[in-house]
């Protein structure tokens, strides 16, 4: 029974999921997330909120494409080869 009078009132929701950052935070009628920014092709992010770009920043997912990037530029993005075996030379 916490609340004022207009506290019950409220049972429409204004957001829903959204399919891009899974917050519900997606505008039933603006059809846009406010979060992420969707459907817009650029995230959502500002500058004067650094602790939010933190948390969506690039390092805080999987990032399957770029953890091997250093690694593949050393070689020279060289792909299908088999280096050559080394025998031990007495």
């Amino acid at each position: 029974t916490k609340g004022t009078q207009a506290f019950g009132k409220r049972h429409n929701k204004s957001h829903s999921l959204c399919r891009r950052c899974g917050r519900r935070s997606f505008h039933n009628q603006k059809k846009t997330c406010a979060q992420c920014g969707y459907p817009a092709a650029k995230t959502r992010h500002y500058e004067w909120s650094v602790k939010a770009k933190r948390r969506k920043t690039t390092g805080t997912g999987r990032m399957r494409y770029l953890k091997s990037l250093p690694r593949r530029f050393k070689n020279g993005f060289r792909e299908g080869t088999v280096a050559k075996k080394v025998t031990a030379s007495a």
